[in-house]
């Protein structure tokens, strides 16, 4: 008999009134699929027991005497316990109730066809990862909030199923944030994600800074997330920019609380300032608003700081762009560069155990975690104050700040964008040693991880790589990792209802030893049944060669870059500035730039950052032409030919429709990542060289490439049409963050430009950035 047929035999599935939401929530599903109605109970005990009653435990400590396998004593544990016998009779218990939703999805998709007989002694289903906590969730709190059709609760389902055990729960209300700012300036856009703690609630010091009904709206919309994340078994948690800026009305009240300038001098056109985390009236301030919202969500578990940028940082640390600063409470003007440093790392740890203090007061388990990267400054200062409860968020534990130890699983000579994702494939032994020190101090160590949106190939989401993914979690599981930092999240369901990344991602959480072959076989029979599932999975590792062999021609441009600066709707012509400004507004106005950013003619530079050069762009083209359209074609073809055979067969939509249409989406984003690097080769290559023949030979790549990328263009139109949602948009209005409805009408203007522009000679103004800031800001005659 199998499980699936034991279930069936279940009477009645029994909860206790009162025990945490989740066993509700699995005990209604299980009723839901035949197995049973739901009774509620005052207490589970050895004697009452009937049989056919599946009875939900909230713990292992509940489990009676009789359990067949003694898990009580296990207190470091961390998994479910199931024991079922073949008339229906059994009990379910899971050490934390994080992750008992994720089970129950194991249970129904990979054990129905089990013997019953292997669980009917009881079993012990170990989690892999203690934490899946998503960081950055690009669709549920970030600015893909405003995705069109985004269900939240279907999409907190999916995290729960997928093996998430954690939920980032503040988002704001509004599409943007409450920030403004002077005409032109791109600052407000920084504000409306990762939102901080005095977007929700006020306390004392800042009351009446901003209105009421934007601080209600927000915290309804944060409470509402954190009964998502308790009905599904979820721990609800932050994820802030701290210590962020303030309006300049609180220092009109209070002018000797200033902090540091946390603005990026080049992107604002005024100052922000934060408060100053040294004054202990500040540090109050922050834990009266900790305070305030973990009684208003009692099971808020962590707040995530993210610092040093967007609008936030702390005082006088080094990454602060606009150099070490801050208030008249920490250092004197006669410290050396090390003290400075001391004092820094000082003050932050104090302010982060400020926050945990205040979280601990509701929640003993509240922890506070933080990127390791913007201290490079401080970092063994740093290194020494994590302990008991304030966790190092990091790519790497090995180095400092954004340096990273790890080469391009295909490239060795290249680490542009690499730690965190699946490209890199290799493990320092010395991250294991580092996390046993933190470990030991009762820290820990939050491995950043992506297999989801945003991180790769943003806009698009859905793209299918399960082999590399199972690759990057048994590296991670095999090095002892516990904890990952989940960069993005998970695909909403409506949009992407085959999420092959996470579904495997959900199956390895109860079964790391699995054979990755056989698992991703099992999941493309249960899309398209045993006729289509191999050329499904035979296109999906098609498509991982050329993932895999794609180099990063910049790190921004890889990830929200490639929307930020509209790549796929500016014209990529020879002279962008040929292009009159007003035929250039369509795509310029939602730019997130500024005026005077010398990207909006040179998409080798973004403010004074040279984001790449010639030489590198050119070694890109080899590859990318070399490696990656061979294996990417070859899925296209297989997918192609399947779905003709399919026709008729497998509905509408289909795993092998949608797979198709992503991978000819990825298709045209590798071109344009391409037009990119050949931009860069034949307007910066043409410039720098004063030889005649290799101006030609730019000048002839330039021109290949404009003809390839409208054709790009025609290409992605075409997709636009198909029934598949390929990237994310909103059906709000445009945003320098996200595209919206338009994209077809901005397309179009896109090859219309580059058709009329593709003969004009190279340019760029070497000094665009002073000329557009004395144009631009030149007052009025």
């Amino acid at each position: 008999m199998t499980i699936a047929e034991a279930l069936a035999r279940v009477r009645v599935v029994e909860v206790v009134k009162d025990d945490p939401l989740v066993l509700y929530t699995v005990a209604a599903e299980l009723a839901s699929m035949g197995c049973g109605e739901v009774e509620v109970v005052n207490g589970l005990t050895a004697e009452d027991r009937g049989s056919s009653v599946l009875r939900i435990h909230s713990n292992l400590a509940t489990l009676p005497n009789g359990a067949n396998v003694d898990v009580r004593g296990a207190s470091s544990f961390r998994g479910v316990y199931l024991e079922l016998d073949a008339d229906g009779t059994g009990r379910l218990a899971a050490s934390h109730s994080r992750f008992l939703y994720s089970f129950l999805t194991h249970l129904l998709r990979d054990l129905a066809d089990a013997d019953v007989a292997s669980v009917s002694g009881g079993k012990f289903f170990k989690a892999t990862f203690s934490w899946n906590r998503p960081t950055y969730d690009y669709f549920l709190t970030q600015e893909g909030r405003i995705q069109k059709n985004l269900n939240r609760e279907t999409y907190v389902r999916r995290l729960a199923e997928s093996g998430f055990t954690h939920l980032e729960v503040n988002g704001l209300a509004a599409p943007a944030g409450f920030e403004s700012g002077p005409a032109g300036e791109a600052y407000p856009m920084f504000y409306t994600y990762c939102p901080a703690l005095d977007q929700f609630v006020s306390s004392d010091l800042n009351k009446g800074l901003y209105p009421e009904a934007h601080l209600e709206a927000n915290l309804d919309c944060l409470k509402k997330n954190a009964d998502l994340a308790r009905k599904y078994g979820l721990i609800p948690g932050l994820l802030c920019f701290e210590p962020r800026s303030v309006p300049d009305e609180f220092f009109d009240r209070f002018p000797m609380l200033r902090g540091a300038r946390v603005d990026h001098p080049f992107r604002s056109f005024k100052p922000r300032y934060n408060m100053t985390i040294a004054h202990p009236a500040v540090r109050e301030h922050y834990a009266e608003m900790v305070r305030k919202l973990v009684e208003a969500v009692p099971e808020l578990g962590f707040l995530s700081v993210w610092s040093n940028d967007s609008g936030a940082g702390f005082e006088h640390t080094q990454s602060l762009y606009a150099g070490r600063n801050g208030g008249a409470y920490l250092i004197r003007e006669w410290n050396n560069e090390k003290q400075v440093a001391d004092a820094a790392a000082a003050n932050a740890l104090r302010f982060l155990a400020t926050l945990r203090d205040a979280g601990r007061e509701g929640n003993p388990e509240f922890r506070v975690c933080t990127r390791l990267e913007s201290f490079y400054g401080e970092h063994d200062q740093m290194w020494v104050g994590l302990k008991d409860g304030l966790d190092a968020e990091a790519t790497s534990l090995v180095t400092r700040g954004w340096d990273i130890p790890y080469s391009h699983a295909a490239y060795s000579d290249s680490k542009a964008f690499v730690g965190g994702t699946v490209h890199q494939q290799s493990y320092d032994a010395r991250e294991a040693e580092l996390a046993a020190e933190l470990d030991a101090r009762g820290s820990r160590v939050h491995l950043y991880f992506a297999a989801g949106p945003n991180t790769l190939f943003a806009p698009l989401i859905g793209v299918p790589y399960p082999n590399l993914t199972y690759s990057r979690l048994k590296l991670l599981e095999g090095n002892g990792v516990e904890y990952l930092a989940h960069v993005g999240g998970t695909n909403p369901m409506n949009q992407v209802p085959y999420n092959v990344n996470h579904e495997l991602l959900r199956v390895f959480q109860f079964d790391p030893q699995l054979d990755p072959d056989v698992a991703i076989e099992r999941i493309a029979r249960r899309w398209v049944g045993a006729l289509f599932a191999n050329e499904l999975v035979d296109a999906w590792a098609e498509c991982e060669k050329a993932i895999l062999a794609f180099p990063h021609v910049t790190p921004l441009y890889s990830t929200y870059g490639f929307v930020w600066y509209r790549l796929w709707v500016r014209p990529l012509v020879p002279n962008i500035e040929a292009i009159p400004e007003a035929d250039r507004a369509y795509y310029q106005d939602f730019m997130c730039t500024t005026p005077h950013n010398p990207n909006n003619v040179d998409l080798s530079r973004d403010v004074l950052f040279q984001l790449t050069k010639v030489d590198e762009c050119r070694k890109a083209l080899i590859r990318i032409d070399e490696n990656v359209w061979k294996p990417l074609d070859s899925a296209i073809e297989i997918l192609e030919g399947t779905r003709r055979s399919a026709a008729g067969t497998l509905g509408d939509h289909n795993a092998i429709e949608e797979t198709l249409v992503r991978l000819e989406a990825l298709r045209c984003w590798f071109e344009t990542q391409r037009s990119v690097a050949a931009w860069i080769v034949g307007v910066r290559g043409f410039l720098e060289s004063s030889d005649g023949s290799e101006k030609a030979v730019c000048r002839q790549l330039l021109d290949e490439m404009i003809g390839r990328e409208i054709d790009n263009t025609d290409r992605l139109i075409e997709l636009l049409d198909s029934d598949v949602e390929f990237l994310a948009t909103t059906d709000l209005n445009e945003t320098p963050l996200m595209y919206g409805q338009n994209m077809k009408e901005l397309l179009a203007k896109r090859k219309e430009l580059m058709l009329a522009h593709r003969g004009d000679d190279p340019h760029i103004d070497a000094a665009y950035v002073e000329r557009r800031a004395s144009a631009v800001f030149k007052p009025p005659e």
